[in-house]
């Protein structure tokens, strides 16, 4: 199927559409449409029965009230920190190529350190390189030639590919795809609403063959975005083809239910991974995704470089870029790492997959050689545990393999974060999205993965030690520590989970616990039975709490309304199930909530037995249920029930 044209296009009928934002202002102005009502009615008179104009950012959506193409105001965080990161991307790969981008309300380049120390050598390094400025410039909604080739795999409503046109600078095209045929529609519409025909063309195609057919050098696409609904993993071996050299690939996912450890089987499916279920699934479900974006590439000889990766609400989004190298690929397996989970006490360790060293005596005198020439790679050695855990005797969990590399790239994190926190206005999210890359330029980048306060101690059975007491008595010790954007309560750390129990043993000493009534098998017991082998100080350092916290940065928002989260699948008659909301409405919050009333306990369809009818407690059992609502019984009618059923068995 050819894309869809727009409706700018001289072989499409042109659709009768509403007034676009400049066009009102214009209108206002003039006086024979001085009247405000009149505007509002010629406004509505634009849009189709049933459509409502959605505005986010710069953009401004004809969108249909009936659920046939879908949307979702929650990830309105997502798009604006697309926004932010392409257009830093954008910044660098168009100075290489002579172009300078020009960002509305930016002023000049200031780099937010997050420590009060400053940098003169960085300070002279931004004055020469704003000394060198290219001749040609880049504004948003103009076409640039030597610009960015832009595609967004699954747009539905094409709102953020119409943002991209009208918010980042340095653009040649924008192509906004999707499967559906109401969605193409809708996308040409919006292009042509927003005034962005000229960069955006609305595409009716399967997303996998539209990036297969790209796969051409000359063809590729500089930037894919890739937001589908659910998992990705069917679009990944395309992407990693069809993005150009040192190109930016963004991927969200939203099947975190998978991807957290409730289906590890069908996280290897897909992922080629194991998820378990600990308390840093969250990062270890960046690294999974990351591992499967890397394996993808390797086998057409590239691989990747992790920009930026985050863990949002209830989805993960990565943003990397990839490479084209046989020698580089060959490092790939070395970035990779099984991970070792204590069932008992959540202690994990990690194993490579590989390691790699410098073989000298192949190597010419005087060249350092990485991953290339002069790298020799054997297979790891291992397991770097025993078949029970060390500290509580628990059996382990293993898991994975995924990446064990950094997930993000802190100088072009802190270019994004300098570029947000000069111009704030730019974007709704600007205060989040500040909060979250400072933490992100505040974490420990060569160590995976994390621990909770909490669960430290939930598994002995004490009081939870203040955050900024713990992190001082890890550094007292001489270990690194840092915070993680991913989890409230984590805790990155060099230190081996010896030391962090030594410090747990050290803190229930002066909270003790009652130890009789600890099972002689738990792991509590186990653990508590060792005396602890360094003397922990819990006195608050200065460093131990971090400058994004000191400066009470939006870190962690609370959901700002019900039902926050993802929402129904777009579907072709339009609309949600009725009983979908009434089910989510009856699941909000139930076990803050909890029924009382036993006339409430069943009031929804029994999916076993028809309406009791009769106190003789007298059953038909068929192959159909009925619909009506099933009376409350007692023990003894479920009890009869019970043996009903093993009787007709």
């Amino acid at each position: 199927m050819e894309p869809l044209q727009t409706a700018q296009d001289p072989e499409t009928p042109a659709t009768k559409l509403p007034p676009t934002p400049a066009e009102s202002s214009a209108e206002g102005t003039s006086p024979a449409k001085a009247n405000t009502a009149g505007d509002q009615e010629k406004t509505v008179a634009g849009l189709l029965p049933g459509e409502t104009v959605v505005k986010e950012g710069k953009a401004a959506i004809c969108f249909p009230s009936a659920n046939e193409v879908f949307y979702n105001p929650v990830q309105e965080f997502n798009r604006d920190l697309t926004c932010a990161v392409i257009t830093e991307f954008a910044r660098d790969l168009l100075a290489q190529r002579g172009v300078k981008i020009v960002v509305p309300g930016e002023k000049e380049r200031v780099v937010v350190s997050l420590s009060d120390e400053t940098n003169e050598a960085d300070a002279q390094t931004e004055e020469k390189n704003g000394a060198e400025e290219p001749a040609v410039t880049a504004t948003v909604g103009e076409k640039c030639e030597n610009g960015l080739r832009v595609l967004e795999g699954l747009a539905a409503s094409g709102l953020r590919s119409v943002r991209f046109a009208l918010e980042v600078p340095g653009l040649q095209s924008v192509t906004a795809n999707d499967f559906s045929t109401k969605a193409a529609t809708l996308i040409a519409r919006n292009a042509q609403y927003n005034g962005v025909s000229h960069l955006l063309q609305a595409s009716c195609r399967d997303a996998s063959m539209l990036m297969y057919e790209m796969r051409g050098k000359k063809e590729r696409y500089d930037v894919i975005d890739l937001d589908p609904y659910g998992s990705p993993a069917s679009f990944l071996d395309a992407a990693v083809q069809a993005v150009s050299e040192g190109g930016l690939l963004c991927v969200t996912c939203t099947d975190m239910a998978v991807m957290a450890g409730n289906s590890g089987e069908t996280c290897y499916s897909k992922y080629g991974s194991v998820s378990i279920k600990s308390r840093y699934c969250h990062e270890m479900a960046l690294r999974i995704i990351l591992h499967s974006l890397d394996q993808r590439a390797g086998v057409y000889q590239r691989y990747i470089q992790p920009l930026l990766s985050v863990s949002v609400d209830f989805y993960i989004r990565v943003f990397v870029r990839v490479f084209t190298g046989q020698v580089k690929v060959k490092n790939s397996v070395s970035k990779q790492a099984l991970v070792y989970n204590c069932v008992g006490c959540g202690s994990f360790h990690l194993q490579r997959m590989a390691q790699s060293a410098l073989n000298k005596t192949s190597q010419p005198p005087g060249l350092l050689i990485f991953g290339g020439i002069g790298t020799k790679y054997s297979a790891a050695t291992g397991p770097p545990v025993g078949p029970e855990c060390e500290h509580c005797g628990q059996r382990h969990q293993l898991g994975g393999p995924m990446w064990a590399e950094p997930i993000h790239d802190l100088p072009f994190v802190q270019k994004v974060l300098s570029a947000v926190s000069g111009n704030p206005s730019r974007f709704g999210t600007s205060k989040r999205i500040e909060g979250m890359l400072s933490m992100v330029t505040e974490e420990l980048e060569d160590v995976p993965l994390y621990y909770t306060v909490d669960s430290l101690s939930s598994t002995i059975h004490c009081n939870t030690p203040p955050l900024l007491q713990f992190r001082s008595a890890l550094l007292h010790a001489g270990h690194r520590v840092s915070l993680s954007h991913a989890c409230k309560n984590a805790v990155k750390t060099d230190a081996p989970p010896a030391a962090l129990w030594d410090i747990m043993r050290c803190w229930e000493k002066a909270n003790p616990v009652k130890r009789e009534k600890l099972s002689e098998t738990s792991p509590a017991f186990k653990i508590l039975s060792t005396e602890p082998s360094l003397e922990a100080c819990f006195t608050v350092r200065e460093d131990a709490n971090p400058q994004s916290r000191k400066r009470h940065l939006t870190r962690f928002q609370e959901n700002p309304q019900a039902f926050w989260g993802p929402k129904a699948r777009a579907r072709s008659c339009g609309g949600i199930s009725s009983d979908l909301q009434d089910k989510r409405k009856k699941c909000q919050n139930k076990r803050k909530n909890q029924i009382t009333d036993s006339s409430q306990l069943k009031d929804f369809p029994c999916k076993k037995f028809r309406q009791v009818s009769s106190p003789t407690h007298t059953h038909t059992h068929t192959g159909s249920h009925t619909k009506g609502p099933c009376e409350l019984r007692t023990h003894e009618e479920k009890i009869h029930s019970a043996s009903f059923l093993k009787i007709g068995a």
